[in-house]
């Protein structure tokens, strides 16, 4: 991910939680802001401690920016997503992940539509 396409303030990640729209699954809560000013999506990461320890938490978000990586030109552009990663998450391999992601992001209408 390229820094401009990171959420880092602490201020950016509280509007998207009070003004965005959400949609989870067992194991990923997104978030989702439109930003019409915006060219290109911003995405923000949260671990908790709670899941892990440092190297699961780091494995887990490389994971989540893997996926994102791979998926980039299917994800709505003009948009802030914060993606949350719940318990079960932590014992997941990299095909659950991107299974698991892509399905939360297409029931919060954040994925463009196969044609």
């Amino acid at each position: 991910m390229r820094k401009k396409n990171r959420i880092k303030k602490n201020e950016d990640f509280q509007t998207v939680f009070k003004k965005g729209k959400s949609m989870a699954n067992r194991q990923f809560v997104v978030y989702s802001l439109i930003q019409p000013e915006e060219k290109e999506f911003r995405i923000g990461l949260s671990v908790s401690k709670k899941l892990g320890n440092a190297v699961t938490r780091n494995r887990i978000k490389r994971l989540i920016r893997q996926v994102l990586l791979e998926e980039k030109e299917n994800l709505l552009t003009g948009r802030d997503y914060i993606i949350i990663a719940r318990k079960p998450a932590a014992e997941m391999d990299y095909s659950e992940v991107k299974k698991s992601l892509i399905h939360v992001l297409k029931r919060g209408e954040m994925f463009k539509q196969k044609k």
